[in-house]
């Protein structure tokens, strides 16, 4: 407990001084979460019309693409581990780093190899303080990730998953993010990406990212008459890269808002714990004061008393 008065006043500025720190990072986030949430809504159309043109193509063709075959050998996987880059967000990258862990073990388990692909600095300096071995990490954008970002995380998943086993490439590619349902609600989840799979009448519910490792083939009695250019193959060399891309740009605009709404959340908190502190500050602050008023009145009284009897013996 602090020793003066002076103390407390000094820690009362000193906690008052924070919960302003809190109160502006509070508000900055709440302005970036919508912000954040109107980029997710706009990247749903697209992913939406990149899944029917997948499924449409599909359906005219029975060659087995090399993002879609499940011929694999099952040795090595990937796991997409996406963090953020500043911290003051709560739990936000403890429950994705432990669900990383879970998935890790998990893959260990069916006989697979994890290879970490890392975004954001909150897990590279997770498995940098453990020294453990990195196949590819990215940084500095968590907050407003960009297609230019996401273009370059899919190219990087794309070549080492079309690469043969043998050579060192892989045969199943994960995301671990937090997705993003409402301000008061965001959950950490697990999605293979790869290899997709193409499935007859498949009801996709929900939102395009939730349904990216079945992709629905076109029910063959609705299916129009499409020609393909070059041929269905070649448009599906082109669209799933793409899809695969969006796939990760949607789920990085997920982990951002979920980012910017955790933050909001944690310095909200820090800033009704610092209102609280300042009170207890406070009221312990009035009872020094009292106290120190209390005897300065008791050495008063006890010196005129002194000072009577003194001038009383000397008569």
């Amino acid at each position: 407990m602090p020793s003066s008065l002076r103390e407390l006043r000094g820690r009362i500025r000193s906690v008052q001084t924070t919960k302003k720190i809190t109160k502006a990072m509070e508000l900055i986030a709440s302005s970036r979460v919508v912000k954040a949430q109107q980029q997710v809504n706009a990247t749903t159309p697209y992913t939406e019309v990149l899944l029917r043109a997948i499924g449409l193509a599909a359906a005219h063709t029975r060659v087995a693409h090399p993002l879609v075959a499940e011929a694999r050998l099952h040795e090595r996987a990937a796991i997409l581990l996406v963090t953020s880059d500043r911290g003051f967000a709560g739990a936000y990258n403890a429950n994705v780093i432990r669900e990383g862990e879970a998935l890790t073990r998990l893959l260990h388990d069916q006989g697979l190899s994890p290879m970490p692909f890392l975004v954001g600095r909150k897990g590279v300096n997770f498995y940098k303080f453990r020294d453990r071995e990195v196949a590819g990490s990215w940084s500095g954008f968590s907050e407003a990730p960009t297609a230019e970002h996401a273009d370059e995380i899919a190219g990087a998943l794309l070549e080492t998953f079309l690469r043969r086993t043998e050579e060192g490439g892989v045969d199943e590619i994960h995301i671990v993010y937090t997705h993003f349902t409402s301000l008061a609600t965001q959950t950490v989840r697990v999605r293979r990406i790869l290899p997709l799979e193409i499935v007859d009448d498949l009801p996709v519910e929900g939102s395009p990212e939730e349904a990216v490792r079945d992709v629905p083939r076109p029910t063959p009695g609705a299916v129009p008459l499409y020609s393909f250019e070059p041929s269905p193959e070649g448009v599906l060399d082109a669209l799933l890269p793409r899809y695969v891309s969006n796939v990760i740009l949607s789920v990085l605009k997920l982990a951002a808002a979920s980012e910017q709404a955790a933050r909001m959340r944690a310095m909200s908190s820090a800033s009704d714990n610092a209102q609280e502190l300042i009170r207890t500050y406070t009221r312990q602050a009035n009872s020094a004061r009292q106290a120190e008023i209390t005897q300065e009145i008791s050495e008063i009284v006890g010196g005129a008393d002194a000072l009577a009897g003194a001038n009383a013996g000397s008569e």
